[in-house]
């Protein structure tokens, strides 16, 4: 049996304004952007530049209750996990773009690893695993 989480769906506020973010300041590409007129909705994916794994869903909250959980997916926890082939690069220019770093740069004994903010406020990790990691040559 094979089986792979395909999307990971993250409520935000606006579609577009997401879509700015993630392509723009993270450099994600746009996978998919396709109106669903039964739903009135978008399905929209994005995906970290090379990747070809798991993709963000942008799911554009439809309920007060959706809209709460904005940027706060996982209770201030990080959620996601950016993995990097260059760290420093990737930290270099996220930080040019404006990307909120909440933790510095750190060595840790799996690799280096910053925290970050997105546009509404969910924890990342930028990192790159040290040679030695098990998963250190994993295609994402």
């Amino acid at each position: 049996m094979k089986q792979s989480i395909v999307h990971v769906a993250l409520v935000v506020r606006d579609y577009d304004e997401a879509i700015d973010f993630y392509t723009k300041k993270l450099h994600f590409t746009l996978v998919e952007d396709t109106y669903q007129p039964g739903q009135d909705k978008r399905w929209v994916v994005v995906a970290p530049p090379g990747s070809h794994g798991t993709s963000l869903l942008l799911a554009r909250a439809a309920t007060p209750e959706q809209e709460a959980f904005i940027g706060s997916q996982s209770g201030g926890r990080v959620f996601l996990f950016l993995n990097s082939d260059d760290f420093w690069r990737d930290y270099r220019e996220m930080k040019s773009r404006g990307i909120r770093f909440i933790r510095e740069p750190r060595q840790q004994d799996y690799g280096t690893v910053a925290v970050f903010e997105d546009l509404y406020g969910n924890l990342w990790d930028l990192l790159q695993r040290n040679p030695d990691h098990p998963l250190a040559h994993q295609r994402g």
